[in-house]
């Protein structure tokens, strides 16, 4: 495809993925279902040009960026706390799905060699960050299981990758040593943490000399892409550094932003994050075609891999629920006996656990990246798409009607953690004592009266809600929806200075951001949960 045309093409299907989330808001649909879906129509549009994905750009373009964003927004304290229980997901899983689908696939295709078996188990075992977080978003889950599906997503790529690796060197030269891979996964996963965390702490370094906002948050973009490809070329995991990039940087971002370059970098990447992650599911839908080109054809590809296919998919899915109820069932039994953490087995928890496994653009860009002489490639490309299309299009889209039935919703947060109205109390006290201290000049004459006024009022209607939060909701509402009319009719007098020249464009702007900032805060209070 020409240069031109290709841009136009990417023009194209970024107005497919707009139009593709009106569709999945009106029609309320999980949007990753829906961009897959669009991707699958439009793949079989007359004219749509043949999609030839490469799998190591693909990678490099899309999980960075995705994974970043994912760490850093990941509380770290949940993270540590639940660290066991996410590498018995993002590594036991994982091991035990390849597994599973390499014994289904041999019993069901015999001659195809136990290596190749297991390197299509390899392919399909670690469920996808960017499906995860596009499903997860939506849906809202008891603490635990929200950051065990987070977690297990950030890391799991590393080590399907790994056992992929390893499972593709087995297939071509017919050997393999356990020990090394252990030892090599080993390495893989210290060097990238150490790598990924060395850079996240420089760029923390770096932040307050950029001093532009614009140099900030271009570094910000740069910071994934620099720590998977510093990886890749160091031999250690991308995954991993990108990860720990991510996570350092999340955890130091509130030291180092000020609030205009937070507000700026957070709106930026919100957008770009949706582009790339709607790219993604539209691509896949989009890569059938030539999928089902290279098999030849639809019913040739149904006649000889249908039923192996079956398999693959019922054997992902089926292995995910036995180890996780395995795996929560020990964890509750370890915890009886020792008397110690939470010693209740949830089957409820357990069955949504199993059921959010979506799989997304990592399975298919290894897929792609099958050696062309590899025996059974036809097969590991056939399965890695149906796994990714009953995945998202399955799962993803009755996961939300699962947790209801389940009756398994977010629950508040405990364990000493104060509430929103409580922390809004302290630091509003904190703020007004701050404000009593500098009221008052040398001579102890009341120099700043409506400053105090405001922030003392603030601080003792903060306290009173934090106490009772329903005593003073209608008042609450009532007084800021008074402030959003205020600053409405502000804008509206903006304009019309505007519009009758009587302010220069530059003032317009300046106005302009001073009221979005004001409203923004105000309506954000307004439609706070207690």
């Amino acid at each position: 495809m020409h240069l031109v045309h290709a841009f136009e093409f990417v023009l194209f299907l970024l107005l497919a993925v707009m139009a593709l989330e009106w569709l999945a808001q009106y029609l309320r649909l999980p949007p990753a279902a829906a961009q897959m879906l669009g991707g699958i129509a439009l793949a079989f549009i007359p004219g749509t040009p043949a999609l030839q994905l490469d799998h190591e750009l693909v990678l490099l373009l899309f999980l960075p960026p995705l994974l970043m964003v994912s760490a850093y927004f990941t509380v770290l304290s949940d993270f540590r706390r639940n660290i066991s229980a996410i590498l018995s997901m993002a590594v036991g899983a994982v091991i035990f799905t390849t597994l599973a689908v390499g014994v289904v696939v041999h019993w069901l295709v015999p001659g195809l060699p136990w290596a190749a078996c297991f390197a299509l188990g390899a392919v399909v075992s670690p469920p996808d960050a960017v499906a995860a977080k596009a499903v997860l978003e939506r849906v809202r889950l008891p603490r635990r299981l929200s950051v065990l599906l987070e977690g297990e997503s950030l890391l799991n790529d590393a080590s399907g990758l790994v056992l992929f690796r390893f499972a593709v060197a087995a297939a071509l030269t017919g050997t393999f040593s356990l020990g090394e891979a252990v030892v090599t996964f080993t390495m893989l996963s210290v060097g990238g943490a150490v790598l990924g965390a060395a850079l996240g702490y420089l760029l923390v370094w770096l932040m307050p000399r950029l001093k532009q906002p614009h140099l900030i948050i271009a570094a910000t973009f740069m910071l994934p892409w620099v720590a998977y490809v510093a990886a890749e070329r160091a031999h250690v995991s991308g995954v991993i550094a990108t990860v720990a990039a991510g996570l350092v940087f999340g955890w130091y971002q509130h030291e180092v932003f000020t609030a205009s370059v937070r507000v700026r970098g957070t709106a930026t990447w919100e957008v770009v994050v949706f582009i790339l992650e709607s790219l993604v599911f539209v691509l896949i839908g989009l890569s059938l075609r030539g999928v089902v080109e290279r098999l030849g054809g639809a019913g040739e590809t149904l006649a000889q891999l249908g039923l192996p296919v079956l398999g693959v998919v019922l054997a992902v899915i089926l292995s995910r629920f036995v180890y996780v109820f395995a795996a929560e069932g020990l964890r509750s039994a370890r915890c009886r006996m020792s008397q110690h953490g939470d010693t209740r087995f949830s089957a409820r928890a357990c069955t949504v656990l199993s059921w959010a496994g979506m799989r997304g653009v990592v399975t298919l860009a290894v897929a792609l990246s099958v050696p062309d002489d590899m025996a059974g490639r036809d097969l590991i490309l056939a399965s890695a798409f149906a796994v990714i299309l009953v995945t998202v299009l399955l799962q993803g889209t009755t996961l939300g009607v699962l947790i209801r039935l389940l009756r398994l919703q977010g629950t508040p947060r405990r364990g000493g953690h104060l509430t929103r109205p409580q922390a809004r109390a302290e630091i509003a006290a904190v703020q007004a004592e701050a404000v009593r201290k500098l009221a008052y000049d040398k001579e102890g004459n009341l120099i700043h009266p409506r400053l105090l006024d405001q922030f003392t009022y603030r601080a003792r209607a903060a306290d009173r809600f934090s106490r009772n939060p329903q005593s003073l909701v209608g008042e609450r509402d009532a007084h800021f929806a008074v402030l959003l009319a205020a600053i409405q009719a502000g804008r509206a007098e903006m304009l019309r200075l505007h519009r009758s020249g009587r302010i220069h464009d530059e003032t317009l702007h300046a106005l302009e951001r001073d009221l979005d900032l004001l409203e923004m805060a105000n309506a954000q209070i307004v439609g706070e949960e207690v």
